[in-house]
């Protein structure tokens, strides 16, 4: 409690903000459970699911050979993963301590501490879960290959770093209107089961509908996944540079508005709620 506080230089500053967010994301990610373990395989469960009830709803439909050439599930897995790695990163980071958060008041910490951990947090889990699920496939059913590895998960953080960039704005707003942040986040997430394209190949759509998916930067990333991941399939009606310049403006707004909003930080925000 007291102790002397001696001046650091930049190098000291930087590793000791790196182990504060190192600490702070193995504490989000056991905090939906209190062993870590079961709070992973609770998350590629849902994914698990996600995928079957999809496939599923594909093979009742008979529309399952009009997708891309190629395994079909690991058509839907392109889709479903990054639609989870998004909307898990928007919701890890719209629910991270703000600056009226009790953990504020201990000195090292900050609400840039906060996010960081939320947000990888969410990239571990999803990107570890990802890996086992492929693995798993690729050992016990079928054996896959990938088209450009690298490339493909490169869609992934970029899907992760949208989900982060929109999920910061909603942060920042979040203390002034807390009740219609919540709404937005809901209605959000609920909407990208069907905007984000997982279901469809953007090359088969028309122009009319595309119109209806093209604004949402998880459509370009999971049909650009796609194209790296099949070497059958170019993606025409999608854009690499979209979500990543979406991405980079969301994140410029939302970190002046967590600025701004910092700077009136009260405790009584807390209590609205």
């Amino acid at each position: 409690m007291f102790q002397k506080v001696s001046p650091r230089s930049n190098l000291q500053s930087a590793l000791a903000i790196l182990e504060l967010i190192y600490h702070s994301t193995v504490r989000s990610v056991r905090k939906s459970h209190g062993n870590a373990f079961f709070a992973i395989l609770n998350n590629m469960l849902q994914a698990v699911i996600f995928v079957m009830a999809f496939y599923l709803m594909f093979w009742m439909l008979g529309i399952k050979g009009a997708r891309i050439r190629g395994d079909f599930l690991l058509y839907m897995m392109s889709g479903v993963f990054l639609f989870l790695t998004h909307i898990k990163a928007l919701g890890a980071v719209v629910g991270a301590e703000g600056p009226s958060s009790p953990m504020m008041q201990h000195a090292p910490m900050n609400t840039v501490i906060s996010v960081a951990s939320a947000a990888l947090g969410a990239l571990y889990i999803q990107v570890l879960s990802l890996f086992v699920i492929l693995f798993v496939y690729h050992v016990a059913f079928t054996p896959f290959e990938v088209s450009q590895p690298f490339s493909a998960f490169g869609m992934l953080v970029l899907a992760w770093f949208t989900g982060v960039a929109i999920g910061l704005v909603l942060l920042s707003i979040k203390p002034w209107f807390p009740a219609v942040v919540g709404l937005i986040t809901i209605v959000y997430q609920r909407a990208n089961m069907i905007a984000s394209g997982k279901m469809f190949v953007a090359n088969s759509l028309p122009p009319f509908m595309l119109k209806m998916f093209d604004w949402n930067p998880l459509f370009h990333a999971i049909d650009q996944c796609r194209g790296f991941t099949f070497v059958n399939y170019v993606p025409r009606n999608s854009s690499l540079e979209y979500p990543l310049i979406v991405g980079l403006v969301f994140l410029m707004i939302g970190l002046m508005g967590e600025f701004y909003t910092r700077q009136y930080a009260s405790r009584s925000w807390d209590a609205r709620r």
